[in-house]
């Protein structure tokens, strides 16, 4: 069995878009699973039987609020409440890319005096993110479905 090298994730000149680009705003942005482990415990001695759900994901989003801008992160989810729209993330420039169809949610107003207000928003994802991975030509393909752009 071959011993594989990974090549660590740092997130960093990441592209987070929706129709535009946030990730000027966008300090955090990790898709995160989350699955519950279930059990059956028949009166048989022995008779367990173990098993894990499906899981459910949500896109994190830690941003700096602005309210000035008609077209900041701030406003766009605002404006976007309870729709469900498709987001494009790229944790690290030239990398593979992640897509997703993401409910939207509104992020706090306001925060602490003589700090950056910031805002964290888990936006529900629809079904699960398609994750590409960048080849050596430059096409993006997805391993697990067999996807070419």
């Amino acid at each position: 069995m071959p011993a594989i090298t990974p090549v660590p994730l740092v997130v960093k000149d990441c592209l987070v878009q929706f129709t535009d680009s946030y990730e000027k705003a966008v300090s955090q942005v990790e898709f995160a699973p989350s699955s519950s482990q279930i059990q059956f415990t028949a009166v048989s001695p022995g008779a367990v039987y173990t098993d894990m759900t499906p899981a459910t994901w949500v896109l994190n989003l830690t941003f700096v609020q602005d309210w000035d801008s008609l077209t900041s992160l701030s406003k766009f989810l605002f404006d976007n409440e309870g729709e469900t729209l498709a987001i494009t993330v790229e944790p690290k420039t030239g990398g593979a890319t992640i897509t997703a169809n993401v409910t939207v949610t509104p992020g706090s107003i306001g925060g602490t005096v003589g700090t950056y207000a910031t805002s964290t928003v888990a936006l529900g994802v629809v079904g699960k993110p398609t994750f590409g991975v960048l080849l050596a030509d430059d096409t993006e393909t997805d391993t697990a479905y067999g996807y070419v752009a």
